[in-house]
């Protein structure tokens, strides 16, 4: 039964498939059919192809609802003081309640009438827009879009001029509707519009077209605004005034039908100019460029540059930066390394212009106003030079003012760029900026905060920073990290160095290399470490370097982040490269009791919305701020840094620096009257001159020297050029600072010794002569000179004098040498003194002083 059952199911399902086939041809025979089925088929076709060319990748209109516009960085100074932005947009982001009635008013009326009525089309506006292109405009079609098309134009699609973009529009903006409601939109639209001058949004541009904020516009503003959209550079110029008039005064007309002004308004209003403003840069402080550009390289290093490289980019992030920039610290450290370059330019001529322009390549002035050149360096300023004839130069500034300059030399010639001063009138005298390079750096000792930052004479004239780029020889400023080194292997302060000749075999290569002192003097014979390093003698250095071992020398300068270099001699004299910066920061860590600091130019990042987000294990100090004491323990925070030098080596190389100012190389800091360490540098040349040093709240540091190293002059030292740039910052900044000495740490034994020999003093006390015979000086426990010597060790004039010089006894007797010494902790390194008491002696022997 089966198999006579299959053919006739087989019979079946043919002559049905045939019935249905037949069917189709009878209908396919009709002509509406025919067409019809290919009208079906067109239908599928030309949606599956909008779908393909126009839904398929359309961005996702719910994300607006996160959507967070691009906002420039703003930076602040150490006190919490707006000082820069970095913006290559003009923006500011409003909340819909801080957006005046009149300019929303303003803007419905020139753009979107039915903005509250529609769903995100107009659809009469359509259908006039397409008559409108097919009938009766030539050129570029016109649009019918409403504020929420724009805004999925602005925010989601782009400029393209095309009926696909439109129908990307009216997808996007029905998407948009139903995503977010209408204040929300008007929100994104007025903060977002481009309106020309390099502006986005309503606050932006009413700063840039009249210098006020959007709650102070006037009526008529407010409707000039609102005309900008249509087309920004062609209302935007002056040239354009009177069409810009009469589109201002139609959207008024317009305002006055919607109910948003009276007519009385409206023609107080329409009476009134246009009333902008010139096209200015974006307001800034002129201070601190170099320090500045450090901050954006810092922020760009940790969160990018563009919206792409993330949340928090730089110019799109709208991070709030709070820097370690103290302004008033930037404008002396500012004037003295200006000042300390002048000075040694004095006298050397004009050393040719600044930059020089292509006289082919248009209008000179506007080059000169795009080239961003310019100076705040006394009443002096940057021009280009337009037209010459023999000895009549006419020069223009950015602003495109004109002048003329007096007695300018032959070489000048029109394009270059120059400094001038005024002569009175339109007449200038030229000015030199000057060759040489240098640096100048202020840095906080206990937390590594950099206040300062000066890397040239002006960073709008050359970027290059010569306090983080520039790699130079620091010369003899390195030599207290030898000592350190020496201390560290057993040797003291008062240890007896040869200087004297010494020499080396280096190699079969480079033969036998013998050191000299600065200048080619002769050695002194026997002399104490404090000596050596008061009068930088690179004999003793070198010696000293070669006893406590070269590799030694060269991991304590790896330690301190000077440098990492061979276990050679000549680097134990400042043969190889480093900053400024690391400079600074090695000396502020021996101010620091060892303790490493790291450079810092930002205190904290904020995101927009106020949280902290670098650094990142960061917590507020909660009651810091607090104007009176609340009863409770006071907020103690851990010294920073990590111990890379023991601390007690660190304070006795900080209390011999401080013999560097007193009676060495930086005498000419003495008149100061503060307590201050230091150390001068000058390298073989000399090419390169510096001072590092300072108090124990503000460490600096100077370099002065060619971009290119070359011969400065035999005059050039250290003492004579940079000290003097540091004293002129000093006098200054220096005046809100107490007096303080350095602070001893824990384990110091300060001894009176005779500051020649090194031996201990018995007969006297130290005074206030910086020359005095007896000193104070630091050393670790159980490294001071013994407390009995032998009779003929002790001077004869001492012997002679003893009983006349020994001070009265008015209290209990001084301890014998046989009694235990005791160790104070931190003691404060004492003043000298004209004379001492018998109470003072016994109290000092009894903490561990001596």
């Amino acid at each position: 039964m089966t198999d006579t059952a299959q053919p006739e199911e087989s019979y079946r399902l043919r002559r049905e498939s045939g019935g249905w086939m037949n069917q189709w041809r009878s209908l396919w025979r009709r002509r509406w059919f025919r067409w019809a089925t290919w009208a079906f088929v067109a239908f599928l076709a030309f949606v599956f192809l909008f779908w393909l060319l126009v839904i398929r990748n359309l961005p996702d209109a719910a994300a607006l609802a996160k959507y967070e516009p691009p906002l420039p960085t703003m930076v602040r100074d150490a006190y919490g003081e707006p000082i820069h932005s970095y913006a290559r947009e003009r923006r500011v982001e409003l909340r819909y309640g801080d957006m005046p009635k009149n300019l929303v008013g303003s803007y419905l009326s020139a753009e979107d009438k039915t903005f509250f009525e529609h769903g995100g089309l107009d659809y009469p506006g359509i259908a006039k827009a397409i008559f409108d292109n097919v009938f009766v405009s030539e050129g570029r079609s016109r649009g019918a879009s409403t504020i929420t098309q724009q805004l999925a134009k602005i925010l989601l699609l782009n400029n393209e001029y095309s009926y696909s973009r439109k129908a990307k529009e009216a997808i996007l903006a029905y998407r948009i509707e139903g995503a977010l409601n209408k204040e929300q939109i008007l929100t994104l639209y007025l903060n977002e519009i481009p309106l020309g001058r390099r502006t986005y949004g309503v606050q932006a541009a009413a700063q840039a077209y009249f210098g006020k904020d959007v709650g102070q516009l006037d009526i008529h503003e407010m409707a000039f605004l609102s005309i900008l959209p249509k087309a920004p550079e062609v209302y935007g110029r002056e040239k354009n005034a009177a069409r810009a008039m009469q589109r201002r005064n139609w959207v008024l007309g317009e305002m006055e039908k919607n109910g948003y002004i009276t007519a009385s308004e409206r023609a107080t209003a329409a009476a009134q100019p246009l009333g902008l403003i010139e096209q200015r840069a974006l307001p800034q402080k002129e201070v601190g460029g170099y320090f500045l550009e450090e901050v954006r390289r810092k922020l760009i290093d940790e969160f990018g540059e563009d919206a792409e490289d993330g949340p928090f980019s730089v110019y799109s992030g709208g991070l709030w930066v709070r820097s370690s920039l103290d302004v008033r610290l930037q404008g002396h450290t500012t004037q003295a390394l200006r000042d300390g370059l002048m000075r040694y330019h004095a006298g050397k001529g004009w050393k040719g212009p600044i930059n020089s322009l292509k006289t082919s390549d248009g209008d000179l002035a506007s080059q000169l106003a795009s080239s961003n050149i310019s100076t705040d360096y006394r009443d002096w300023k940057i021009a280009v030079v337009t037209a010459r004839g023999g000895n009549s130069i006419t020069i223009a500034f950015a602003d495109k003012a004109e002048g003329r300059l007096l007695g300018a030399p032959a070489a000048l010639k029109v394009g270059d760029i120059i400094a001038v001063a005024p002569a009175g009138g339109s007449s200038y005298n030229l000015r030199t900026i000057p060759e040489v390079g240098g640096a100048m750096l202020v840095q906080n000792p206990h937390n590594g905060r950099i206040m300062a930052m000066q890397g040239g004479f002006d960073s709008r004239i050359s970027s290059f920073n010569r306090a983080t780029q520039a790699m130079r020889q620091p010369g003899s400023t390195i030599k207290p990290f030898v000592y350190a080194t020496a201390l560290d292997q057993g040797m003291t302060p008062a240890t007896i160095i040869v200087d004297g000749r010494f020499c080396v075999y280096q190699s079969a290569s480079l033969g036998r290399k013998c050191f000299t002192n600065f200048g080619g003097a002769g050695g002194a014979g026997p002399q104490t470490m404090r000596w050596g390093l008061e009068q930088s003698r690179n004999l003793m250095t070198v010696r000293a370097a070669n006893d406590a071992g070269m590799p030694n020398v060269i991991k304590t300068f790896k330690a301190m982040n000077i440098g990492e270099y061979n276990p050679y001699l000549s680097f134990a004299l400042g043969a190889g490269d480093t900053t400024v910066e690391k400079m600074v920061n090695a000396y502020s860590t021996l101010v620091n009791h060892g303790k490493l600091l790291d450079p810092t130019v930002i205190d904290f990042v904020q995101d927009r919305r106020g949280k902290v987000i670098w650094p990142k294990q960061w917590k507020p100090c909660k009651g810091c701020n607090i104007k009176d004491w609340d009863g409770q323990p006071m907020p103690r925070f851990a010294s920073p840094g990590k111990q890379a030098m023991d601390p007690v080596t660190a304070y006795q190389v900080v209390h011999m620096l401080e013999g560097v100012v007193q009676r060495g190389t930086a005498t000419t800091l003495l008149s100061l009257d503060r307590p201050l360490m230091g150390k001068t540098g000058t390298t073989t040349g000399p090419t390169n001159v510096w001072f590092v040093g300072g108090s124990p709240d503000l460490i600096a540091g100077v370099y002065l020297g060619y971009d290119t190293p070359r011969n400065m002059g035999g005059y050039a030292q250290g003492g004579s050029l940079a000290a003097p740039v540091f004293k002129q910052f000093a006098v200054k900044a220096y005046t809100p600072y107490p007096v303080r000495p350095f602070i001893a740490p824990k384990g110091t034994r300060m001894v009176r010794i005779e500051r020649t020999s090194g031996r201990r003093a018995y007969g006297g006390w130290p005074t206030g002569d910086p020359k005095s015979a007896v000193i104070w000086e630091a050393f670790k426990a159980d490294t001071e000179p013994k407390r009995s010597v032998r009779q003929e060790d002790i001077p004869a004039t001492t012997r002679t004098t003893r009983r006349v010089a020994a001070p009265k006894r008015t209290t209990r007797a001084a301890p014998r040498a046989s009694e235990p010494r005791r160790d104070s902790g931190a003691q404060s390194a004492p003043r000298p003194a004209q004379a001492a008491p018998q109470q003072q002696q016994n109290d000092l022997t009894d903490s561990g002083i001596y």
